[in-house]
């Protein structure tokens, strides 16, 4: 019997709580997409009609980009995605002051971590700046940490575990009497609330494809005016000589139509933020049930719960054979067995990280499918704590 409803509950309808791994790509950014794949595939470097047309196709998408982001076309320079985008920032600001100092939160995503500890290797000093318990990174820390020769402060606006958001628009002031650059990560928070330069209180901003219902393969990083960054990637002279190699043409075009659905980020966000707050008022019903960053200002899509007497491994298995997709934190960090450095960096125990799950909802919920969620939810927290068939 038990098998049969275990292969029951495997053939269920899937829901999707993991948007803040990745989304999939919208019907309207895949019909963009789709002729530069065949038919118009010319190459944005070439002197001739199709390489005129594609190269009119990328000049379009960067423009929705920055229309998108606040900016001017200019300021927009396509990568691969947001690691590379981040790389660029972190490596490519550092290049023109060699042995400057670097502050950084340390709950940063790991494609900024690990940017950051290249530099490190390279001679540049780091300070690291843990989180609040309630996960904000303080500012007077990140002041505190300041040095006559720091030269770049990376701190992301939407935390991609727990959601939690720092504003550092405060501070922009302060950083620019300081000769100071700052690098926002703002991958969680595109398409769901205002992002730019200066909202963000940045220097340099990244963004990514395929987290807005674009595709994978593309990312953006933002520069304002007078913002220098040395290439490191060269090759045919592409991004204005910012990053060589031939253009991806589909992947670009979808980033811009995906970024035309961005304009919408109001609706979408309280769209979002009313069904996360549905989901999680029945999780944390459950017991036992804490949610990490809840005293902190959070982007609309983040439930990160901490859940008493289990091993978050195991309750993920058996979310998945509910059929509920959910993660232990970054999807970057998949396979990984440290537990969440985030999490650890709010001060949190290796027994409570370990014992936590991120939910990340999208728009393609409705109220019917966030209950039916929760009692999956409620489902396999049950079995992973031999409940299952008790009273």
């Amino acid at each position: 019997m038990t098998n049969e409803r275990d292969a029951a509950r495997r053939s269920a309808t899937v829901i999707d709580l993991d948007r803040a791994a990745t989304t999939p790509v919208h019907p309207d950014v895949l019909a963009a997409m789709l002729p530069w794949f065949s038919a118009s595939a010319g190459n944005p470097s070439s002197l001739h009609g199709a390489g005129r047309a594609a190269r009119r196709a990328v000049e379009d998408a960067r423009e929705h980009v920055a229309a998108a982001l606040e900016a001017t076309p200019r300021q927009v320079v396509f990568t691969s995605g947001a690691t590379e985008a981040l790389h660029l920032a972190v490596l490519g600001s550092l290049a023109l002051r060699p042995g400057a100092h670097v502050v950084a939160s340390a709950a940063e995503h790991a494609a900024l971590l690990e940017a950051v500890r290249t530099a490190a290797r390279r001679g540049h000093p780091v300070t690291w700046v843990p989180s609040e318990p309630d996960g904000r990174i303080a500012h007077h820390a990140l002041v505190a940490a300041l040095r006559d020769d720091t030269a770049l402060v990376a701190v992301m606006r939407t935390n991609n575990e727990t959601g939690v958001q720092n504003d550092l628009a405060p501070l922009r002031e302060h950083f620019e009497a300081r000769g100071v650059r700052v690098l926002v990560d703002a991958v969680q928070s595109f398409g769901l609330e205002r992002v730019g330069l200066e909202p963000c209180g940045a220097d340099l901003l990244v963004v990514s494809s395929h987290k807005v219902e674009g595709p994978k393969g593309c990312g953006v990083l933002l520069l304002g005016d007078g913002v220098a960054v040395e290439p490191q990637q060269r090759g045919g002279g592409q991004e204005r000589g910012l990053r060589g190699g031939t253009v991806d043409v589909p992947a670009v075009v979808g980033f811009g139509r995906a970024a035309l659905r961005s304009t919408t980020w109001r609706e979408r966000s309280a769209r979002v933020s009313a069904l996360r707050d549905r989901f999680q008022h029945g999780v944390c019903a459950i017991g036992g049930v804490t949610v990490h960053g809840s005293g902190a200002p959070r982007g609309p899509k983040h439930v990160h719960v901490h859940v008493g007497e289990i091993d978050g491994e195991t309750l993920l298995i058996n979310l998945d054979r509910e059929g509920v997709l959910a993660s232990a934190g970054s999807a970057c960090a998949a396979g990984s067995l440290e537990p969440s450095h985030v999490l650890r960096a709010m001060g949190r125990s290796e027994a409570v990280a370990r014992a936590s799950v991120r939910f990340s909802l999208g728009d393609h919920l409705d109220e019917a499918t966030i209950d039916e969620a929760v009692l999956r939810v409620r489902r396999a927290v049950r079995t992973t704590r031999g409940l299952e068939g008790a009273a």
